[in-house]
């Protein structure tokens, strides 16, 4: 039997990750590891010393990202807490690739 999609196969995230992440290739590492998981979207740091970004992709691997953003982070980053905004489902996503802004 074939598995049907909803119309919403995937999701939309913003997030801002808080605590020592800016001068350890956070931007990075996050670009990468969401190229990994076929995510598209953006990350940059900010001028307040957080981490903000828009993420898109499959519901399963953004909750992977998320766990990532929350938990793991770049190698010497500290991580405080990951705020998340703007959930919301998509019909398609809207990024091609997923770039570092500045």
């Amino acid at each position: 039997m074939a598995h049907l999609e909803s119309g919403h196969s995937y999701v939309s995230v913003e997030f801002e990750v808080f605590g020592k992440v800016q001068g350890v290739y956070f931007t990075k590492y996050c670009r990468d590891r969401s190229t990994e998981l076929d995510i598209v979207g953006w990350v940059k740091n900010s001028k307040r010393g957080t981490i903000m970004g828009k993420m898109q992709g499959q519901k399963a691997n953004v909750e992977e990202m998320i766990a990532w953003l929350s938990n793991e982070g770049s190698p010497g980053s500290k991580i405080e807490r990951c705020d998340l905004m703007n959930f919301e489902y998509l019909a398609r996503k809207e990024f091609n690739g997923f770039s570092i802004r500045f």
